[in-house]
């Protein structure tokens, strides 16, 4: 078996700013022909940025190790002895419980995944997934391991998941000199870089004040949601916020945070982005907004961060319908097509840089527009 500590070779901390230099570059290139404004940056700490990372778990003999693959070639297996782009925590708890199942048969036995989710503010949740039925004597054992590790264990295998505390954990971002509660359910999409989301909240609501300070008081309304990452930090900045998700577990951590920050200006609805023009349109009636008056809204500001696939074309167009676009996009190429029939309407006024994923390829971008005044 050969060992290699694959991330320590593949990153050097002394290259990064380079790294995020040429990636800009790229970036202002690929997007020159829309007339961006000068592009903002801003950086990633160069390590320890990743809250949340999975592990093949690989086994020769009575011993087990994190392991890695070269691509294309899931059969040689390199073993991971630390991940420098993930969390200290990460790192801790990546020894703590390898040193913990390696001697204890019934925890080590076909377990062949692991999952650590980590906060900002220390918390932590751990996932060890198994090609086996996981029983009352694996219940008992991975109890104790959870006391011995002072973090909460979920147990997965096959139509199982046994959740011996909690599949959550609490964040606590500081922006602006606000402190925001999130809980972040296991399984579902949070920013895997803190300290990046921390700067992506900041300037939606710097973007978000140069729009009401233009525009006047009006109301935000947000499509693919998720937990409410951005809704709950911009809700103090609009009159009302009405945001939707479709995914049930974002929905419900959604409704948590909105009550643990204390938000009296902020809905988050059940319902796609389709659902929700039609009931904009007063196409139909949804259950889930039943308590909602969408007439007393002055919706002139959208917000979108859509997956890797964009924005369709009926979502664009349904976008197109407003003053203000703010959006977040995880891929470039789908947000270039985008932008080919947004900026026939609309026009780039702040163009951004966050660096999500440093040493990849990987370019989150922040794009906001506003309506031509001849569109």
């Amino acid at each position: 078996m050969q060992q290699l500590e694959i991330y320590q070779h593949n990153v050097n901390t002394a290259e990064y700013q380079s790294l995020l230099d040429e990636k800009a570059g790229w970036l202002r290139q690929r997007f020159a022909e829309f007339n961006p404004p000068a592009l903002q940056i801003h950086a990633s700490e160069p390590s320890h940025f990743r809250l949340r990372a999975e592990f093949r778990l690989w086994h020769e003999g009575e011993r087990c190790f994190y392991a890695m693959f070269e691509p294309g070639n899931k059969s040689k297996a390199y073993e991971v002895l630390d991940f420098p782009i993930a969390s200290q925590l990460i790192n801790r708890l990546m020894k703590e419980l390898l040193n913990a199942i390696q001697p204890h048969e019934l925890l080590r036995q076909k377990l062949f995944q692991v999952e650590f989710l980590t906060t900002l503010s220390g918390d932590a949740l751990i996932t060890l997934i198994y090609h086996k039925p996981l029983d009352d004597d694996w219940i008992a054992a991975a109890e104790a391991l959870q006391q011995q590790l002072g973090f909460p264990i979920i147990g997965r295998s096959r139509k199982q998941k046994i959740m011996l505390q909690r599949d959550w954990v609490n964040e606590t971002l500081h922006v602006d000199g606000k402190a925001l509660h999130y809980r972040q359910m296991e399984g579902a999409f949070t920013q895997p870089n803190g300290g990046i989301n921390q700067q992506m909240l900041s300037w939606a609501r710097k973007q978000a004040k140069a729009i009401i300070a233009k525009a006047g008081e009006h109301d935000l309304v947000e499509l693919y949601c998720g937990n409410g990452n951005f809704s709950v930090a911009l809700a103090d900045c609009f009159r009302k916020v009405l945001a939707t998700e479709i995914a049930k577990p974002s929905v419900q951590s959604a409704q948590i945070n909105i009550a643990d920050n204390g938000l009296d200006n902020l809905i988050i609805a059940r319902l796609s982005s389709e659902e929700f023009v039609q009931a904009l349109r007063g196409e139909r009636e949804f259950e889930r907004l039943r308590d909602v008056d969408l007439n007393q809204y002055d919706f002139r500001t959208i917000l979108v961060d859509p997956p890797r696939a964009g924005l369709d074309d009926e979502s664009v167009r349904q976008v197109q319908a407003y003053e203000n676009i703010i959006y977040i996009s995880c891929n470039p190429d789908t947000l270039f097509n985008n932008l080919q029939v947004l900026t026939q309407t609309h026009e780039i006024t702040a163009f951004t840089l966050f660096d999500q994923f440093p040493y990849t390829d990987h370019a989150e971008t922040g794009v906001v527009l506003t309506r031509k005044t001849s569109a």
